[in-house]
């Protein structure tokens, strides 16, 4: 239970008690509502008695109440085991993007909007870039274009966008394909993970299913011996969502027609205007850079993983079915092989000391540490107590989640600060990567009150056997560490608007707080501290460690000097590889983007343009090679790429150039103590509390006292001049 103090949120937890109906109808509900605050704005207002009080001011206050429900509505499409109540809230986003866009389009609304930043009025700065960047928006969104066909046209794309959007994420969140493999050809996969799997009846019999969610892909491609069976899984997770190659074309085809029409060259032009690069120019310069620079350091790894296959083979007494070249299939089975050779590092060996329960308690020690934060999980008793029907099953949508209560510690006020979700394991139906969902937003309601942020981690780390409990590799550590580094720029965020709230930034700045937080992955004490070996768990445990390994004895409860030596000198092990891989994304989704003109991206083989792309950028090789006919069609590795739909479009290369954000603020603030909680607190009210409400280089220039330099972004890749 927990301590009294911390038993009495000010706010109650959202309930998630929906039903297929009861989505729509809320839906429709909260549509109305808003539909009937702007219709009253236009009916009582005329442009000269227009100010920021009573035109944009309803509206925003209307906002904040439809994100609070809004949000979750649109949440059971990821999370949900019920398929009807997943096509419900599929079927509720579609009726809220179309009603976006409705209002998004409303010209008697935009003229008083435009009336108001005509008046110039005296405001507080937020609100000021809130009437700034909703009079914008209107012109974004076509009212910059003369009523007619055009306008028109524009908003019957801005609707197919939504759809398409949709159902792509849709087809992502559910696919359920697999591969059956006999136990050979799974070979040198951990036992456990094979072991999970499921076993084949009739056709199948003897054979074990193989899908191609990440607890079962990734281990796989890092570990399975038979280059055949790395190369299928490969190939057929490249094509696992091919329903969604018509859908991509589409959507490139509409986004480029939609820019024409507002007067841009083309999407990039229109997307990255509002961002911090401005124009397409800074960051095709900013990629060709990074990609010059690195090509070279590619080139070196690809040779010494080459060595080390041929290596690897001969000792094996195997040949490659597919001759000598480095492939795509390859590149995680001998990147594993590498760091295990060369640098004594064993995975498996590290995450035991990683069990997913313990590292996330030691998580959020250091973000409590840090930040000036506590967190307290609900469970039993309190969980019925927060409820308002008594109920505590109502406030997590599986019984897999849990939920915690954050507040302030006493040098921070010792306030409440919201609530914070974790769902962690794979099942059918749900989001198969790693994010943040934002449930509610926080914002400063019309009686001055504030309404506190709810925000989740929803992510897919393998489950606990009898065995073992779920342990974490290095790099689902670091996941974990950025996706709960976005959730706390949403719990602790500050702002008068939801519109602005948390993680409410320009794209190509959301990731740069979150990859700063990966660094703490990386330091020796943080490492020490968030360990914990799982034999120490349970006598259970113990005993099935000490049966598996034939150890007479436990480990050490703390990782061991030596393999945090190991591990953190393997940080820029085939870095190269690994950045190039990251600018394939950025260069491909800026050339889909960034056509001369709309016959060009009208004649673009997308496929081809994406595999060509991977081979020329990464260096490595894909069935292509393999080919006579060099068929570059091989794969749709487009149609799995959920961040080019889901909002990152024109705007992937955010990850990089956030990661040149994210390390000038460890070097210079946190590098030397990374634990200094002056400082952490000065980077949570600096940084994380003002969300999007001030423009973001401003941020930065408050935070390190200069303008951001990619000095050491160069540096830490170890590629400066």
């Amino acid at each position: 239970m927990a301590p009294e103090k911390y038993r009495k949120p000010q706010q109650a937890p959202p309930k998630f008690t929906a039903t297929p109906s009861s989505l729509i109808e809320d839906t429709k509900r909260l549509i109305d509502r808003s539909r009937s605050v702007q219709d009253g704005i236009v009916k009582d207002i005329a442009p000269e008695k227009a100010s920021f009080e009573n035109v944009l001011l309803p509206i925003a206050r209307d906002d904040n109440k439809m994100a609070i429900e809004s949000h979750i509505i649109g949440f059971y499409q990821a999370v949900s085991t019920d398929q009807k109540l997943r096509d419900a809230s599929t079927e509720a986003e579609k009726l809220l993007d179309d009603f976006g866009i409705e209002s998004s389009m409303r010209e008697d609304v935009f003229n008083l909007v435009d009336a108001v930043l005509q008046k110039k009025e005296s405001l507080d700065p937020e609100s000021q870039r809130l009437l700034e960047k909703d009079h914008k928006a209107y012109i974004r969104n076509g009212l910059g274009v003369s009523a007619g066909p055009k306008r028109d046209r524009f908003k019957e794309i801005k609707k197919r966008l939504s759809e398409i959007s949709i159902v792509f994420q849709k087809n992502l969140n559910e696919e359920n394909g697999g591969i059956w493999f006999t136990p050979d050809e799974l070979g040198g996969v951990p036992e456990d993970l094979v072991a999970s799997l499921e076993k084949g009846t009739g056709e199948n019999e003897g054979k074990i299913k193989l899908t191609f969610k990440y607890p079962d892909l990734f281990p796989t491609l890092k570990y399975a011996k038979n280059a055949e069976t790395r190369k299928r899984v490969f190939v057929e997770n490249e094509n696992k969502c091919n329903q969604n190659v018509p859908l991509f074309r589409e959507a490139v085809l509409l986004r480029d027609e939609a820019a024409r029409i507002l007067g841009y060259k083309n999407h990039a032009e229109f997307r990255i205007e509002d961002k911090m690069a401005k124009l397409p120019r800074t960051v095709d310069d900013f990629l060709g850079d990074l990609r010059t620079r690195l090509a070279p350091g590619g080139q070196e790894e690809i040779k010494k993983l080459i060595a080390l296959k041929k290596q690897d083979l001969k000792e094996r007494g195997e040949k490659d079915p597919y001759g000598e070249g480095y492939y795509l299939w390859d590149h995680r089975y001998y990147d594993r092989l590498m760091l295990e050779k060369d640098f004594s590092l064993d995975q498996q060996k590290i995450a035991e000391y990683f069990p997913l329960q313990t590292t996330i308690q030691g998580m959020l020690k250091i973000f409590e540490e840090l930040f000036g934060l506590a967190f307290i999980e609900i469970v039993g008793k309190d969980r019925d107590d927060l409820a308002e029907s008594g109920k505590g099953s109502d406030i997590v949508w599986h019984e897999d989640v849990q939920v915690f209560s954050v507040w302030d510690d006493e040098g921070e006020g010792s306030g409440f600060v919201g609530y914070l979700y974790l769902d962690l394991f794979p099942r059918e139906g749900k989001y198969g990567h790693a994010a943040n969902f934002n449930l509610q937003p926080g914002y400063i309601d019309e009686n001055g009150k504030r309404c506190y942020p709810a925000t989740a981690l929803v992510c897919n780390f393998s489950k606990p056997t009898p065995k073992k409990p779920s342990l974490l590799k290095h790099d689902e550590v670091v996941t974990l560490f950025h996706e709960l580094g976005h959730g706390i720029h949403d719990l602790v965020s500050r702002t008068i608007y939801s519109r602005f709230h948390g993680t409410s930034t320009v794209r190509d700045f959301v990731e740069a707080p979150s990859q700063m937080l990966e660094n703490w992955c990386w330091t020796p004490s943080q490492l020490r501290s968030l360990s914990h070996h799982y034999s120490y768990l349970s006598p259970e445990y113990e005993e099935a460690y000490k049966e598996s390994e034939e150890a007479t004895q436990t480990p050490s409860e703390r990782i061991p000097d030596e393999l945090i030596r190991n591990l953190i000198g393997t940080k820029h092990v085939n870095d190269a590889l690994f950045n190039l891989r990251q600018l394939h994304f950025g260069i491909f989704d800026m050339t889909v983007h960034e056509p001369a003109s709309h016959e060009e991206i009208e004649g673009l083989e997308i496929s081809t343009t994406y595999n060509k792309l991977r081979k020329e950028i990464s260096q490595l090789d894909g069935p292509e090679a393999l080919d006579e006919n060099k068929d570059w069609k091989w794969g749709n590795g487009q149609a799995t790429f959920g961040h080019l739909i889901g909002g990152y479009d024109a705007g992937y290369y955010g990850y990089l150039s956030s990661q040149v954000y994210s390390t000038d603020m460890f070097y210079t603030v946190f590098k030397p103590e990374p634990m200094n909680g002056k400082e952490g607190r000065r980077y949570r009210h600096t940084v994380l509390e003002k969300g999007g409400s001030k423009e973001e280089m401003e941020i930065l220039e408050d935070f390190l006292g200069r303008k951001p330099s990619t000095e050491a972004f160069y540096k830490e890749l170890g590629i400066a001049r």
